[in-house]
């Protein structure tokens, strides 16, 4: 397949599916097997050949009890309204490892801000990881759409398309030329930049506050909407809630996860004090329904966990501790650290760990 993919798919956890990505150099028609099912990038029975990144979705049941999946090619010659010509199909077997039940582990990247190898190494300083959590702002701005490229080389590096990745928007990725595109490049599920995952026993919420300042800020030239954009997930919240028993209190599930780029429950200083009665409905229904046992975020650029009870920090009532798992520093050296996460059945470890290959710091986290 070389000349057609630069990188490893990536596989993204969304609902009760797995979305596999590929950005695509030349024109080709894209499926999945998962044993003797083919999953096809179509558009109402249309064969895709014009996508930049081809996207399939497959069910996660299946994908997780096959172990492996193919990814399979049929490069075009020319397309024409009648008699296109194609060449044969290339295929390439990817191992696939679902989720354990006990001792998971997972890496968080967000706030990479263009930055690919630090990342990386920061997450290697954690070691073997089970999934791969990127919670926006990986890119600077959605100005090129080359630098979505960036979101699939770090997936492709650290998962090698053999792990599932759960993927959230941050506020930078609203910004520029081609961030209106933004959803035809990155996961969504329905459209949405926001939705529910399943990864073994783990069940998880991502919710996406949109950028930052109100919408009228002169920042973004009335290029955003979204007041009306968090309304909705108001209503998607309370639609989970309805359908909790085959959501967060699903048969199997142990560990119930909050990510968002930005932490809502934050008390912000003006300009960023937005939106205070939608965060905090957001954060009264995951407290008196979901009861979550933490929440996953970055933005802040730094490296901490604040714990239900700091009413200092926290403005919206408490829901559950929050990790604020990401800070760089862009002057050269640039320098990187994230968060790694260890899942067990009492206690969630969180490790912080850097660009240098250090362990900054470790805490554990009783459920």
């Amino acid at each position: 397949m070389n000349g057609y993919f630069k990188h490893d798919p990536a596989v993204f956890a969304m609902n009760k599916y797995y979305q596999i990505m590929m950005p695509c150099e030349k024109a080709c028609f894209f499926f999945i097997k998962v044993g003797d099912k083919c999953y096809y990038d179509e558009s109402n029975g249309i064969m895709c050949s014009r996508n930049k990144i081809h996207k399939v979705e497959v069910p996660a049941d299946e994908l997780d009890n096959a172990k492996e999946y193919t990814v399979c090619i049929r490069p075009i010659i020319i397309r024409k309204a009648y008699f296109s010509k194609t060449k044969d199909v290339l295929e390439k077997t990817y191992k696939f490892y679902p989720i354990p039940e006990n001792n998971i582990r997972a890496y968080h990247i967000a706030d990479a801000h263009n930055n690919i190898n630090e990342p990386i190494k920061a997450a290697e300083a954690f070691g073997n990881i089970n999934f791969l959590i990127l919670n926006g702002d990986v890119i600077e701005d959605s100005s090129n759409p080359s630098k979505f490229m960036n979101i699939y080389e770090i997936c492709s590096r650290l998962t090698k398309g053999e792990k599932p990745t759960v993927f959230s928007r941050g506020n930078h990725d609203l910004r520029g030329n081609f961030a209106e595109k933004f959803a035809d490049y990155t996961p969504t599920y329905l459209g949405n930049t926001y939705y529910s995952f399943r990864l073994g026993n783990i069940w998880g919420v991502l919710l996406d506050c949109g950028e930052d300042k109100n919408d009228d800020h002169p920042e973004y030239g009335f290029t955003v909407a979204c007041h009306v954009f968090r309304e909705r997930q108001t209503e998607f919240l309370k639609s989970i809630i309805e359908n909790k028993e085959n959501e967060y209190e699903a048969e199997g599930v142990k560990h119930k996860l909050v990510i968002s780029h930005n932490a809502f429950v934050h008390r912000y200083t003006p300009p960023f004090d937005i939106e205070q009665d939608i965060f905090a409905e957001w954060s009264e229904l995951l407290r008196e329904n979901v009861k979550p046992d933490i929440m996953i975020c970055g933005h802040a650029h730094e490296l901490n966990i604040y714990n239900p009870e700091n009413s200092d920090w926290n403005n919206n009532g408490s829901v559950c501790p929050v990790v604020i798992g990401s800070t760089i520093k862009k002057r050269k050296p640039v320098y990187f650290a994230g968060c790694g996460y260890v899942f067990n059945d009492d206690r969630i470890e969180v490790i912080f760990t850097d660009s240098n290959g250090e362990i900054l710091r470790k805490e554990t986290i009783s459920k």
